[in-house]
């Protein structure tokens, strides 16, 4: 499966991805860091990546329109390590999710 982690989420977790077997890229790689919440839909898009993002209006986007499937990260301010922990013990149940159609997979 192939993942765009958003701005507000470390590059760090984009290699985790990569190292559990998947394709991931952060918004940086692809010099999309300070693009528009569109530019980054459509990225995504034409890639076939799921978005992983903090950012509640990609949540909201997805509900009302079609486009790429959302993991929304609604953990709190949390270190770095936790963060990467926390995604690592529930990609399986991500990738599950996407693979039934659902839009958006909250993150708690």
């Amino acid at each position: 499966m192939r993942f765009l982690v958003d701005a507000q989420l470390p590059p760090a977790l984009a290699r985790r991805i990569e190292s559990l077997g998947h394709n991931a890229e952060h918004v940086a790689d692809c010099r999309l860091e300070k693009a528009p919440d569109e530019e980054i839909r459509a990225y995504a898009a034409k890639n076939g990546a799921v978005i992983v993002t903090k950012d509640e209006d990609f949540a909201i986007h997805r509900v009302l329109h079609e486009g790429p499937a959302v993991v929304w990260v609604r953990i709190g301010n949390t270190r770095r390590v936790e963060l990467l922990r926390r995604f690592e013990a529930e990609l399986p149940k991500i990738v599950a999710a996407v693979d039934r159609g659902e839009p958006i997979i909250e993150l708690t």
